[in-house]
């Protein structure tokens, strides 16, 4: 479609109102995705483009379609969603999270703690996000070197202590942490699948923000190596513990702030849609009609207790595929608008009458 005829459709169909936008190349194949909330003047403004990312769009384009929305945060959140599902050539934001990293523990007999910049549906646990990734491959070394778990290769064989094994022959630490006394060595049937998951109970706990216990070993570890008069081995733990300090300071940091948004969300809407959102843990699950009758609130109030029921402790700190994106725009989102914040409320006023 050529741009005059785009430029009318969008003059004719087009509405100022909330709403989300794509724009499609040869084969509906989406080039980019956006939002406005005055939608018709947004697409309008880029026909007076003439050189440029925008212009060049353009000129590939051939059809511009919408979906409307009832206001700004839910535009938001389903340009977000649009955009990390479909990857489109002429986006950046949402594209990628390349500026945060993630704490993975692997889905192996022996799992390991990785750094990773994505989160997979793939059944491991992750942790995070963490801004200015640079220092966290280190943090991730060090509470591996703390913890006693391995930090070995994926394809390392393991033998716990406690398998059944005929003619074993007594196995060899395949790297020298063995015998630094750094891991619990499991490629050489040091420990048993017990001690392993124990130490892994407490590295998750670590990364929940539900227990300092690896920081409280480092410093007991500290003052025998002060007493040992090992005084360059002490400094050395101490280093670890700057280290895992400020791992610690970011989860508990951001778990605090997460925990503060199990929010429902009031928002006036376009032409009287008002809506409630739902976001638990920073992370829109639902959004419903603002009840304008006893049996709406009744109802709503039966979402609102299903979406917030408790979160098994051992589960409440990980993170699922995608919803650290949603976490951060949910944060990013009331840090530009705080009024908005005083709007929400939590879950238990809501319940009680709001």
């Amino acid at each position: 479609m050529a741009d005059s005829l785009l430029r009318e459709k969008v003059r004719a169909q087009a509405e100022d109102r909330p709403g989300v936008y794509r724009w499609l190349g040869p084969g509906g194949r989406i080039l980019y995705v956006g939002k406005s909330v005055r939608l018709k003047t947004r697409l309008l403004s880029y026909f007076r483009e003439e050189t440029g990312k925008t212009a060049r769009l353009v000129a590939e384009a051939e059809d511009v379609t919408w979906d409307w929305k009832p206001n700004e945060f839910a535009a938001l959140i389903r340009e977000m969603r649009l955009i990390r599902a479909w990857q489109p050539e002429y986006n950046v934001q949402h594209k990628r999270d390349r500026r945060y990293g993630f704490i993975r523990i692997t889905r192996e007999p022996a799992p390991r703690l990785v750094p990773v910049s994505r989160v997979h549906n793939d059944g491991a646990s992750y942790y995070g996000p963490f801004a200015q990734t640079g220092w966290l491959a280190r943090a991730v070394h060090d509470l591996s070197l703390a913890t006693g778990l391995r930090d070995c290769p994926a394809h390392t064989p393991i033998h716990f202590g406690d398998q059944l094994e005929i003619f074993s022959g007594g196995r060899v630490p395949r790297c020298i942490r063995a015998d630094t006394g750094t891991c619990l060595a499991p490629c050489a049937g040091r420990c048993t699948t017990a001690e392993y998951d124990r130490r892994l109970r407490l590295v998750r706990s670590f990364l929940e923000a539900r227990s300092r216990a690896p920081l409280a070993e480092l410093a007991d570890s500290v003052k025998q190596a002060a007493d040992d008069l090992r005084f360059e081995y002490a400094a050395t733990i101490r280093d670890r513990m700057e280290t895992l300090e400020k791992l610690w300071s970011h989860l508990s940091g951001f778990r605090g702030q997460v925990e503060n948004l199990n929010l429902v969300y009031p928002v006036s809407g376009y032409e009287g849609d008002d809506r409630i959102y739902l976001i638990r843990r920073g992370r829109p699950c639902t959004d419903l009609p603002w009840p304008k009758s006893d049996r709406a609130r009744r109802r709503a109030n039966e979402v609102v207790e299903e979406v917030f029921q408790p979160v098994p402790a051992d589960r409440d700190g990980r993170l699922e595929a995608d919803a650290a994106a949603e976490v951060l725009l949910t944060v990013s989102w009331f840090n530009r608008h705080p009024r908005e914040r005083e709007r929400a409320m939590g879950p238990e006023r809501w319940l009680g009458g709001g």
